[in-house]
């Protein structure tokens, strides 16, 4: 009993703090260009996944498991946390959470039309409907009314990245590397935050470390601590003490978390359209994960694994 109160709590820290690093991602936008903040994220969070197991004896990875890492990095961090991070600057942080809760419904379409590994029932088709005319029907209704001309960008860039997370997801779940998942998970931040500070160099598109605000810096160690370190433990605790379906009910409470944060602490104005449309993506998501439960479920990845 213990346990699975502590489990339920596990389950609201996740959905807490995984919703709000979007909100905290839209605030360091704001005054760090979004590559150099997502590289320093990146790469702080990666020095302690990856210092926590060397310091227990793992060894480094082989050539073969670094030849493996590389392209996850971009698919699993560059893209869908860099690309990310810079349409964050267009839309908000609302609406890009939405847009990443999608990426079960993406996970569905590649392995039912590449691998052929699911069968699409009438309840997945109706459910993908519905996900998809949720996020049609805000970005018809709001794209140019309350929104720069830049917001079809940030809504694509959001679209491109929850789509390369999925990828990666489909790859890691079908994958034979022998790496442990969090040390490969270390390694792929450092990776990324290589890759994405080469890109804040080769642009000349960053600010000193100096000129960055005190503010700006507590935005990024709450996100290593509390996104990628504690709520990725307290979604691995819910995972071990509960029933899948229930330890995933965090997916569909993150996008919410983030418009309510939001429109406190960034004055990210509700309309009823958005309103109306993130009830429709997240009945259509739910609806495609519940047909999918008497099928090899192909949607359990490491996902969601820091909210992005």
């Amino acid at each position: 009993m213990a346990n699975t109160k502590k489990a339920y709590f596990a389950v609201a820290v996740t959905s807490l703090v995984w919703g709000t690093t979007w909100v905290a991602s839209k605030m360091g936008v704001s005054h760090v260009p979004a590559f150099q903040f997502a590289s320093i994220r990146q790469f702080l969070g990666g020095i302690i996944y990856v210092s926590f197991f060397l310091i227990k004896g793992e060894g480094l990875p082989t050539a073969k498991q670094f030849l493996w890492l590389m392209p996850m990095s971009f698919l699993m961090f560059v893209s869908s946390n860099g690309i990310a991070t810079y349409g964050l600057q267009f839309i908000t942080s609302g609406l890009a959470a939405l847009i990443a809760a999608l990426y079960p419904l993406s996970v569905v379409l590649i392995e039912r039309f590449y691998f052929k590994a699911i069968k699409i029932t009438a309840p997945t088709l109706i459910g993908l409907i519905l996900g998809l005319m949720g996020i049609v029907f805000i970005f018809y209704k709001d794209s140019l009314q309350m929104h720069g001309k830049n917001y079809p960008l940030g809504v694509a860039l959001s679209l491109f990245a929850m789509l390369t997370w999925s990828v990666g997801s489909v790859i890691i779940s079908r994958s034979k590397i022998n790496i442990n998942a969090y040390y490969s998970i270390g390694w792929q931040m450092l990776i990324s935050a290589a890759t994405m500070g080469c890109v804040t160099l080769y642009t000349s598109n960053y600010i000193p470390l100096q000129s960055i605000p005190l503010s700006t810096w507590g935005v990024i160690i709450y996100m290593v601590l509390g996104g990628s370190i504690f709520a990725f433990i307290s979604f691995i605790y819910s995972m071990k003490h509960l029933q899948p379906a229930i330890a995933s009910l965090y997916a569909y409470i993150n996008p919410i978390v983030a418009i309510w944060v939001g429109s406190l602490l960034l004055d990210e104005k509700m309309s009823a359209t958005s309103i109306i449309g993130t009830v429709c993506t997240l009945v259509g998501v739910y609806v495609v994960n519940n047909s999918l439960k008497n099928q090899k479920d192909p949607v359990h990845a490491i996902a969601d694994a820091d909210g992005m």
